[in-house]
């Protein structure tokens, strides 16, 4: 299949100082995409943004917390001044927390799960939305896990957090089905060679794991074609 050109289009991207978020950002910038490049290591993001810059790409860096719902906020007016619409946005960023029993799980390490994984996606959803409809063809895409969907015994807060981004994705892509041009997709990732999958299984070899660019690769596929708004998509691990 063809590359779709991604010319004129805006993506901000969440997580996007490693792993599958800079992979994604790289590979909208390689398409001719104007990349956002949102995550709180803003030496990372420069690192990223450099290499984007080399390659013949743009890209804008946007150091930020997104635990605080005001420093949202904040980006969405300059992205509204400034651009006037947001075309795609990718909600990457993630923290998995630890690994252990549900009876186990203290309460402060849930509520950090929750905050960063569920409450900071629907701050970045609010704050974009006007934004996001705007767009002759907008686009959200939200990643998850396989656990989001079937639950593994000892991954309870990280799951619990998937699975609640999940409905709360696809509720609101049904609630703006009919109000705009814009689409929403939940993308599985799978088994990739990122620093979280290293903490989730410390003693797996990397190289039988796929990169983030295939991952990365597959988003922007998903979002050039006609897909229907509300998917998931399982990407393939080989």
């Amino acid at each position: 299949m063809a590359e779709q050109n991604f010319d004129d289009s805006l993506v901000l991207v969440t997580g996007a100082s490693q792993g599958i978020g800079a992979a994604t950002a790289k590979a909208f910038a390689s398409r001719g995409a104007h990349v956002l490049l949102v995550a709180r290591n803003a030496k990372n993001l420069e690192a990223v943004e450099d290499e984007i810059f080399e390659a013949g790409g743009k890209a804008t860096i946007a150091p930020l917390d997104l635990t605080d719902g005001e420093s949202i906020g904040r980006l969405a007016v300059a992205v509204s001044e400034r651009w006037g619409k947001l075309d795609i946005l990718v909600l990457n960023a993630a923290i998995l927390g630890s690994l252990g029993p549900v009876a186990q799980i203290e309460p402060k390490e849930l509520n950090d799960v929750l905050t960063l994984n569920l409450v900071s996606q629907h701050s970045m959803i609010a704050a974009f939305d006007p934004l996001l409809r705007k767009s002759d063809a907008g686009h959200l895409v939200a990643l998850t896990s396989s656990v989001g969907a079937r639950p593994r015994a000892f991954w309870g807060s990280y799951a619990a957090s998937k699975a609640a981004l999940e409905n709360l994705v696809q509720t609101y892509g049904q609630e703006v089905e009919n109000l705009s041009n814009l689409n929403v997709a939940i993308v599985d990732p799978g088994g990739t060679r990122t620093g979280m999958r290293a903490k989730a299984f410390p003693g797996e070899d990397p190289g039988t794991v796929k990169e983030p660019g295939v991952v990365a690769d597959a988003i922007c596929d998903l979002v050039a074609s006609h897909y229907e708004s509300g998917i998931r998509l399982a990407v393939k691990d080989r």
